[in-house]
């Protein structure tokens, strides 16, 4: 049986966990497979997540509408690899031994699909990129 690597763990934040942190997650999700445990949670979760992002995801056919934002705690980031903070500050908890990101990202609440489009294509982009640092695809 070859040795196969452990699969990494990504956390993804920011303050509502209704936008960014769901955009990546998604992707990550998408893109990985079961390649990486993907997780993402807010500081303040708000109710629902942004129904922009629900659209804006769907366009590029991936089913958001059942997700709801999720509350985070130090347990999600003590069992995280990668950390990678959307506009959260200080509110996340930083533990030695953890890789931290911060992606400097537009807020989409309260902006429409169209506003919305460049900010998921963007984090579609440094999704790929961080995936390709971290479990990349194997070679046959």
């Amino acid at each position: 049986m070859p040795d196969t690597p452990p699969r990494p763990s990504v956390l993804f934040v920011c303050v509502h966990n209704a936008g960014r942190s769901q955009m990546a997650a998604a992707f990550l999700t998408h893109l990985a497979g079961d390649r990486v445990q993907v997780r993402s949670a807010g500081s303040a979760p708000a109710g629902t997540v942004n129904p922009a992002v629900v659209e804006a995801l769907a366009e590029v056919g991936i089913d958001i509408s059942a997700e709801v934002p999720k509350v985070l705690t130090v347990e999600a980031v003590q069992a995280s690899d990668v950390v990678i903070t959307m506009g959260c500050g200080d509110t996340c908890p930083v533990f030695p031994g953890k890789r931290y990101l911060d992606w400097r990202l537009p807020d989409p609440a309260g902006q429409g699909v169209d506003a919305v489009r460049p900010i998921r294509d963007e984090i579609e982009r440094r999704v790929r990129t961080l995936l390709d640092e971290i479990a990349p695809t194997p070679r046959a």
